[in-house]
């Protein structure tokens, strides 16, 4: 493979002295900067297969009609491949997120600014982790259904952490991941002292993310930026930007270019590999241009990615300010306390708490009954032990007290076991809300009752379990959690 930029822009590219020029078989050597052939090897590796536009391409009608259904990584994939512009500001968490994709925007940015600002409160020089990035990441993506682009630095390493750090994006439910060039540890690509690994090194990057995606079985999309314009030079970025492209990325991004003129030379190169414009705010390096004339210009997506983090931090600094004299913030500088529980998904909470209402009473009900209703329960027992074939003349009714009962045994002796009757029972039962539920006595001899009154008892021989107590009262018998977490307690009195 020849790698060499499209004819007609050779010009934005002269010779560089460490790589020789090839002679060419059909005239003339050509005057781009040729790699040398381990480097050649390196980039092609296997034969690179374009995705056809009608594999990824989804026309609007039949992504409306997909609804839900369709994937943040196919919705980033058609956005690319739709007419126009699109714009993606960067958010630094899961609330900024949702209120991007609640402002209207088809597409989300994690900026590792902002998120090393907002996580650790502390500058973009490498410090935050790539396990700090997956973890927020994966709150920003839980948070919203349009699909975010992460920030993924340097890979956090060789090409076997690339790998990693591709896979572990996948799994946080990433759309996209931004991978760069420069050494660790990386910084912003607008401030001072930056540096880049070599060639070879950028390029391996680059093939490594997408074997990652072919051994994960996604279609994640991969973000090549080179932050060489900065550390080296601008046909350095541009010959890097072409290696990405024949190395497999689906999105160029050459951070910190300075001038319109460096921004349409970059759009010139690879022109089948969509652009990315990064309007750094508050002032970068880069032109501020609006996306109108960075669609002329050729970029195919736009970065914002200061911008809530920059208001954010005025807005508090304000409000602080405010509150230090004596006040609190004015209404128009902040939403009100409605605006911000429809934001933070409040009614949305109570809506869906409502269907399951009905549910939950009915089971308090279906609890009541067994545990209110006592008397009428333990009556409705004996009743249904009475023989039916009698007639109410044969009837013979005989009262035994307590009493008496408890004084003699069945066969008129005393034993340890005083008469059933003489014994209370008391059932306790808490839920495991750690409420009380039920609290009642009642006569041990109605033991074949209990279990209507509550029905984790059947099974249980309690009759054996006096037998088996002491005499004196105040022992507990059973104390467990039944199958709905609820605590029975029973005791003997």
């Amino acid at each position: 493979m020849q790698l060499s930029l499209a004819t007609g822009h050779r010009s934005h590219i002269p010779t560089l002295p460490r790589l020789p020029t090839s002679p060419s078989p059909h005239g003339p050597p050509h005057q781009t900067p040729h790699a040398p052939p381990q480097l050649l090897q390196i980039i092609s590796g296997p034969p690179r297969t374009r995705r056809p536009a009608s594999i990824v391409s989804v026309s609007a009608a039949a992504a409306a009609s997909a609804g839900s259904s369709e994937t943040p990584v196919k919705a980033l994939r058609r956005l690319l491949d739709s007419p126009g512009i699109h714009q993606g500001p960067a958010c630094f968490d899961a609330l900024s997120a949702k209120l991007v994709e609640r402002a209207g925007f088809d597409v989300c940015f994690t900026s590792g600014f902002s998120l090393s600002a907002a996580r650790l409160g502390l500058p973009d020089v490498g410090l935050v982790s790539y396990g700090e990035m997956v973890d927020e990441g994966q709150r920003i993506t839980e948070a919203v259904t349009i699909p975010v682009i992460g920030d993924g630095d340097n890979g956090y390493g060789n090409a076997i952490n690339v790998k990693r750090t591709v896979k572990g994006y996948i799994s946080a439910g990433f759309a996209g991941i931004i991978l760069e060039d420069q050494v660790s540890p990386k910084a912003c690509g607008h401030t001072q002292g930056r540096k880049v690994v070599s060639r070879e090194e950028a390029v391996i990057r680059i093939r490594a993310a997408v074997d990652a995606r072919k051994e994960s079985g996604s279609d994640i999309v991969i973000v090549a930026r080179t932050d060489s314009r900065q550390a080296e030079s601008l046909d350095e970025a541009l010959w890097r930007t072409q290696a990405f492209a024949d190395a497999g990325a689906d999105l160029l991004f050459i951070d910190a270019l300075a001038s319109r003129d460096e921004m349409k030379s970059f759009c010139k190169i690879a022109p089948s590999v969509p652009k990315m414009a990064n309007m750094l705010e508050g002032g970068g390096k880069t032109p501020i241009l609006n996306p109108t004339e960075l669609e002329e210009i050729g970029y195919k997506i736009v970065a914002y990615p200061l911008s809530l983090l920059g208001v954010s931090i005025q807005a508090m600094q304000d409000a602080l300010v405010a509150i230090r004299k004596g006040r609190v913030p004015s209404p128009g500088s902040m939403p009100t306390f409605e605006e911000m529980k429809d934001i933070l998904g409040f009614n949305s909470y109570y809506e869906e708490e409502k269907r399951y209402a009905t549910s939950s009473w009915q089971l308090s009900s279906q609890k009541a009954t067994s545990y209110s209703e006592t008397e009428s329960l333990v009556k409705k027992d004996q009743d249904d032990q009475e023989p039916k074939q009698k007639a109410p003349e044969d009837l013979i009714v005989e009262v035994i007290s307590p009493d008496a009962y408890g004084n003699y045994g069945a066969d008129g002796s005393r034993g340890a076991f005083l008469g059933i009757w003489s014994r209370t029972l008391r059932i306790k039962i808490i839920g495991r809300d750690g409420f009380e539920k039920l609290d009642v006595r009642i006569p041990a001899g109605f033991l074949d009752g209990i279990t209507n009154i509550v029905p984790a008892l059947g099974g249980v021989n309690i009759k054996e379990l006096l037998n088996n107590t002491a005499a004196e009262s105040g022992g507990k018998l059973l104390d467990f959690q039944d199958s709905m977490g609820d605590r029975i307690q029973v005791f003997l009195e």
